[in-house]
């Protein structure tokens, strides 16, 4: 109580700000449906790309959706009057790099968020609590290492943070390409925790970039497009990494004929004993691996766009 009534006091008296002119605007409502229908179609159509079983006529019937609500939003958007995003903010390179890296740093995210407690389930035959466990480090490093954005940002450019923490992340994820289950498990705590601690900094610059290169009245929107972006890249992977996996797994069952898929999920999910343990490390590890070339794929791309960035110098 005390602590409240003394920042109550310190706001009423010592908190100014510049007098704000409300101007009636009108809503945007043609681009607020055509960004919903765009986003829900999204959704649905990469939970559907995620599922064991694809329905292919579903599959195509959301794309041909995404489609045509992109090209009407678009084209809503560039009329609009005061459209719900300003499609010229795009123009900037420094603010459309802060985006996609979010995005695709979420994706990289919900990958080892999922996978990693998988694989500890399934190949080290590990617990719930303790596979779970392995993402732990990661909000942890994330809290800390997003202290010392500032510091760092006065130092040296923000694109050349970014690519040396994505290098980083490189060299530790290149190793779940191929590691087999006699690799120790705490590998993933590692890797887990230089996931978080790299994330903290870049996803921490992203935010602080993307307010600080548009125009004060755009400050809002520039952050709701920046969780959207983070919110969009989660869900997409979700269904990449998925279908990834589900690929693979298929690819692999159909040339052992003793294991089926029944069996792997069994596997997976519990203390499933079979003669065909090594089969089974076999298949599922096939599939992990590739979902994490899949994880190497993006960083690269994240890589290519931040070598791109403008922002060359150190934010004082």
């Amino acid at each position: 109580m005390a602590l409240g009534i003394l920042v109550f006091v310190i706001i009423l008296f010592n908190y100014k700000e510049d007098k704000q002119v409300f101007v009636k605007k009108s809503i945007d409502y043609k681009g607020i449906i055509a960004l919903s229908g765009l986003l829900i179609t999204t959704l649905l159509l990469f939970q559907g790309l995620g599922e064991t079983n694809l329905n292919k006529s579903v599959i195509w019937i959301m794309v041909f959706l995404l489609i045509g609500f992109a090209v009407l939003f678009v084209r809503i958007e560039k009329h609009a009057n005061d459209p719900i995003i300003p499609l010229a903010l795009f123009k900037n390179n420094i603010f459309t790099i802060q985006i996609l890296t979010a995005l695709l740093l979420s994706a990289i995210q919900i990958g080892f968020q999922t996978y990693f407690p998988m694989w500890l389930q399934a190949i080290y035959k590990a617990s719930a609590a303790i596979a779970g466990l392995t993402v732990t480090p990661s909000p942890v490093l994330w809290l800390i290492s997003s202290f010392f954005v500032g510091f760092l940002m006065k130092k040296w450019a923000p694109k050349y943070i970014s690519i040396a923490l994505i290098l980083i992340m490189v060299l530790f994820y290149l190793p779940l390409t191929f590691i087999e289950s006699t690799v120790i498990q705490l590998i993933f705590y590692v890797i887990s925790g230089i996931t978080g601690a790299s994330l903290g900094i870049i996803i921490t610059m992203n935010t602080l970039i993307s307010q600080r290169v548009v125009d004060q009245s755009l400050l809002g929107t520039a952050s709701a497009m920046l969780t959207l972006g983070r919110t969009l890249g989660q869900t997409l992977a979700t269904g990449i990494f998925g279908l990834t996996f589900n690929l693979t797994i298929n690819h692999q069952l159909s040339n052992i004929k003793v294991i089926n898929i029944s069996m792997v999920n069994s596997y997976i999910s519990s203390s499933y004993k079979s003669e065909h343990i090594s089969l089974l490390n076999g298949v599922i590890l096939s599939g992990l691996h590739n979902v994490f070339l899949i994880v190497l794929i993006i960083l690269g791309v994240v890589l290519i766009l931040n070598i791109m960035a403008k922002n060359v110098e150190p934010i004082k």
